[in-house]
């Protein structure tokens, strides 16, 4: 029999959920069939696995020890010391976020990668206290991601609590977020553009339309340098959609600067040979918090960067 004490870490979470998190072998019907059995019980009673889960409750697994370290035995992609952890701006114990530069996956598209979520990963492991329990199941993660050439700041979920407060707030758009960036042509006065995001499988490409056949996608744009060749924007993202700044700005023509896929290839070239631009111009650089966040640590603050050197450099 093993016996788990719920955690701070862990409390709120559906036993259904921890339990698929925690027995990472088993498939569901596996453990609906053990929680019917009563060989997974709560608080010596007999569960659905609807229940919420609180400080200090008790979860029983009559399993022999060979059979529970089998169904959950899983492999933690801990990256390598020397792998360079990117600035962490702001951390507290739910939360944490980093500065992610230009050219590092958010998240590993096949089991080869090494992006952002094993290098947090990693970093967190390796400052846990080795004393400390491990019997937590919540895997810490990324909570908002920029695309792999797209600069600044990334959220990450330390803990359960951390992750609901985050997916909470980016699902009810009340964390908002910032970008900047530089486009080809002259935009001077602040613009709304809103429209619909269609996007192309094949080609992992979007398309902006005004028919609504696709996703609802919403941008504002404020100049904060305008020019006559290029202007510098800032970026408030209402929406959160694949490739929707970079689409959005396109759509009315003014790519975004070193944008191969949206932009125009012949003055990226131009930029690229003079200033080594092999990359969109493109970061996150601000996050506010809303007064009632539920992480009081960051509740009501603005978290923010400086745009890459580059930007003034080229403007």
């Amino acid at each position: 029999m093993k016996e788990i004490i719920i955690s701070e870490n862990d409390e709120g979470r559906r036993l259904d959920k921890y339990l698929r998190t925690l027995l990472c072998n088993c498939g569901p019907s596996f453990i609906y069939k053990m929680l019917r059995k009563k060989n997974i019980v709560l608080n010596d009673l007999k569960a659905s696995g609807k229940e919420l889960l609180g400080k200090g409750d008790s979860i029983k697994l009559y399993f022999a020890n060979d059979t529970y370290e089998k169904f959950t035995k899983r492999s933690l992609n801990v990256i390598r010391p020397d792998t360079q952890m990117p600035p962490v701006i702001y951390e507290d114990e739910d939360i944490m976020i980093v500065d992610k530069p230009s050219g590092m996956l958010s998240q590993r598209s096949k089991e080869t990668d090494i992006s952002l979520n094993e290098i947090c990963l990693s970093y967190m492991y390796q400052k846990k206290d080795p004393t400390e329990g491990s019997e937590e199941v919540f895997v810490p993660s990324i909570c908002n991601r920029l695309d792999r050439n797209t600069s600044g700041l990334v959220t990450f979920a330390k803990t359960y609590r951390g992750a609901r407060a985050l997916s909470e707030a980016f699902r009810n758009r009340t964390v908002h977020k910032y970008y900047e960036c530089i486009v080809e042509g002259r935009i001077d006065e602040d613009i709304r553009l809103a429209g619909s995001l269609v996007k192309d499988e094949k080609t992992n490409k979007v398309s902006v339309s005004s028919d609504m056949s696709g996703d609802y996608i919403e941008t504002h744009i404020h100049p904060i340098k305008p020019g006559d060749k290029l202007s510098r924007l800032e970026i408030l993202l209402i929406t959160g959609k694949t490739h929707q700044i970079r689409a959005h700005l396109a759509s009315i023509g003014h790519p975004i600067l070193g944008d191969n896929k949206y932009g125009n290839r012949s003055v990226n070239e131009q930029y690229r040979r003079s200033f080594g631009i092999d990359s969109q111009m493109l970061a996150c650089c601000r996050l506010e918090f809303p007064e009632d966040f539920d992480i009081t640590g960051v509740a009501g603050k603005t978290i923010s960067i400086d745009a890459p050197v580059s930007f003034g450099e080229v403007m």
